[in-house]
């Protein structure tokens, strides 16, 4: 075995477990998208859907693109074709016109009730592989995780 393989074969345990959670990241994203694909629909822009409902159906750019760790020109990309579709509005900030607020529209909030549901259940059908204490630990784990 070469110096490279040895890097690459013999991982110590916190690099195996790294590697072992980003392939069932992985794993069960593909599930998700899939379905979004299925629906016709993308699963970035559901995301912004979403992140837009969970802040009560508006948001300012800075904090979205925030949320969902995007630069601010990206969160633009990302807004253009969710707003040609009617499913968010742009308008200028109460308070400070030279801020622009993204609101969710009627359309955006159907789109989110019909189609979140069945995403939902797709996504649970690969985690039901584990039990509840399994998933409590795992939960757990991963916000210790994410604490940094």
């Amino acid at each position: 075995m070469d110096d490279l393989q040895k890097i690459v074969l013999e991982l110590p345990l916190e690099n195996e477990v790294f590697f072992a959670l980003v392939g069932a990241t992985a794993g069960t994203v593909a599930v998700s998208e899939k379905y979004w694909q299925v629906q016709g629909l993308n699963g970035a822009r559901i995301r912004v859907l979403v992140e837009i409902a969970k802040h009560g159906g508006s948001i300012l750019p800075s904090l979205l693109a925030e949320r969902i760790a995007v630069t601010k020109a990206n969160i633009s990309l990302l807004l253009t074709p969710l707003e040609k579709d009617g499913y968010i509005t742009r308008a200028a900030h109460a308070q400070d016109g030279r801020k622009t607020v993204i609101s969710l529209t009627g359309a955006g909030k159907r789109l989110l009730l019909e189609q979140l549901p069945g995403n939902r259940k797709a996504v649970a059908a690969v985690m039901n592989r584990l039990d509840e204490p399994e998933l409590q630990l795992l939960l757990e784990l991963l916000n210790k995780l994410s604490r940094g």
